[in-house]
């Protein structure tokens, strides 16, 4: 059987995950970017920042519910042994 493809690897130091892997993991991290530019121009950070950091926090959790889903099981790493 083989072992599934994670779509963001773990990190080799620390908690978390790296750059993407797949080609999916490259398209929702420019999702992600595209959303944030587009949250700036709507939200205007110097006019309405509570909204702007708001969403910024709702994109960032979404981001990281993905990378749980779809990356390698995080845990605290050391480097390669």
């Amino acid at each position: 059987m083989a072992a599934p493809r994670y779509w963001f690897p773990a990190k080799r130091y620390g908690w978390g995950w790296g750059p993407p892997r797949t080609w999916r993991g490259w398209l929702v991290l420019a999702v992600f970017f595209v959303l944030l530019v587009v949250g700036a121009a709507v939200f205007l950070p110097a006019q309405r920042p509570g909204s702007f950091v708001a969403y910024t926090a709702i994109l960032c959790g979404v981001l990281v519910a993905v990378c749980y889903v779809t990356g390698e099981p995080p845990s605290w790493r050391w480097g390669k042994k």
